[in-house]
């Protein structure tokens, strides 16, 4: 059965296959065919509901819509990764006018912040002083009385503090009050006098600088108060408290040093100190060099007991001196025995000026007490050592200040 019918099908087809083949080919359109159809289309045309201008634009905004279709497809395929260098320019222009308004607002913070610290001042007491000048004598006298409410500075919530005072720019002549121990509103109660003729006095500043003691370290500045001579008005004595202002430590100035050789027999009760040399002395003269001698001082408990100096050696900063003394200290005062030792710049025509100081012995600190420790534990050997020159009223102040 499958095959009957499946002959049945293939015949009608192959039977319209045939029929195709025998149709003749359609005849060729003629010229006068191809024109009056396009006669007959035109005519229709005229005969269009819508009027000639509106084709003609509905073709024209075709056409621009495919050109706007076009174009897009190119710059997003075609040109895809390349920008416009205005583009470019314009990118990093808004980036830096994004940095530079970043900057001005944070130069306005810091403005601001900056505002808050003025307003939020630190606050490191007040010093009560007295000033009064002697015309008949030449004389600035300088009274410290007391302060009050100064930071505490050490570890235990106090303060050892003591005032230096001296005038600007000279320098020359300085001074320095008693160390009051552990307290923040110390009383002082001292003078002081700058022997200053009153036509010179106009050009110098009197600098009064409030410091906390440290024997076994430097001194650290608490605050100061600087008073221009040419502001104030010296016809009457001045009394008058004055905040103190946060105030730097001036640089240490390099004095020299010196070496000193230690010797002591217990059995003779017998201290031999030998200054040998010093260098880098700090010029005194006009020339740029110092005429040095060396003074050396005994205490006992604070006061002197000997004294002794070195020959002058003119024209050097670097001097040799080679010289002994012999003092006999019997060994129950040696543990309490203090050597102050003092270079001075000779002067002929007025006072020796000191150039630097040094101490070693009972309360001193650093190389001065190693000196003496090692002296002590080499009994009748020399021990050489060098030491640093200090101010010499730093070292006073040290001196006076109570032995912990």
């Amino acid at each position: 059965m499958r095959l009957v019918n499946m002959a049945g099908v293939r015949l009608p087809r192959a039977a319209e296959e045939e029929e195709k083949e025998r149709r003749p080919p359609p005849p060729p359109v003629s010229h006068h065919q191809f024109n009056s159809m396009k006669n007959k289309f035109f005519n229709e045309l005229t005969h269009l509901p819508m009027p000639m201008w509106a084709v003609g634009a509905i073709v024209v905004v075709v056409l621009a819509l495919v050109g706007c279709l076009g174009f897009c497809i190119y710059k997003k395929c075609i040109n895809k990764g390349k920008k416009p260098k205005k583009a470019r320019e314009r990118k990093g222009g808004r980036g830096r006018r994004k940095k530079d308004k970043e900057g001005e607002e944070g130069e306005e913070k810091k403005e601001g912040e900056e505002g808050k610290e003025e307003e939020e001042k630190e606050f490191f007491g007040k010093l009560e002083y007295t000033l009064d000048y002697n015309f008949t004598d030449n004389q600035l006298i300088v009274g410290i009385l007391q302060a009050q409410d100064l930071p505490a500075m050490d570890m235990g919530g106090t303060s050892d503090p003591y005032v230096k005072v001296y005038m600007l720019p000279d320098k020359k002549k300085k001074f320095e009050t008693k160390v009051q121990r552990k307290n923040l509103c110390p009383v002082f109660n001292e003078t002081f006098t700058f022997k200053i003729p009153y036509s010179e006095l106009g050009g110098q500043t009197l600098v009064l600088q409030v410091f906390d003691f440290d024997r076994f370290g430097k001194h650290d500045v608490i605050g100061e108060i600087k008073i221009p001579m040419n502001s104030i008005d010296l016809g009457q004595p001045i009394h008058e408290w004055r905040d103190l202002v946060g105030g730097e430590k001036e640089e240490q100035e390099k004095l020299g040093d010196i070496c000193i050789s230690l010797r002591y027999v217990p059995t003779a009760g017998k201290l031999t100190v030998n200054i040998m040399e010093a260098k880098n002395l700090k010029k005194m003269d006009v020339g740029g060099l110092s005429d040095p001698f060396v003074k050396v001082v005994l205490q006992h408990n604070g006061k002197r007991i000997k004294k002794k100096k070195t020959s002058v050696k003119q024209n050097t900063l670097n001097p040799y001196f080679n010289e002994s003394f012999s003092f006999e200290i019997p060994f129950s005062q040696i543990q309490k025995l203090q050597v102050l030792i003092t270079v001075y710049d000779y002067d002929k025509l007025g006072s020796n000026d000191p150039i630097g100081k040094c101490w070693i012995g009972y309360g001193a600190s650093g190389v001065g007490l190693r000196h003496w420790s090692d002296m002590l534990a080499n009994p009748r050997r020399p021990v050489a050592q060098w030491h640093t020159l200090l101010p010499e009223e730093e070292v006073d102040a040290a001196l006076k200040a109570p032995i912990r």
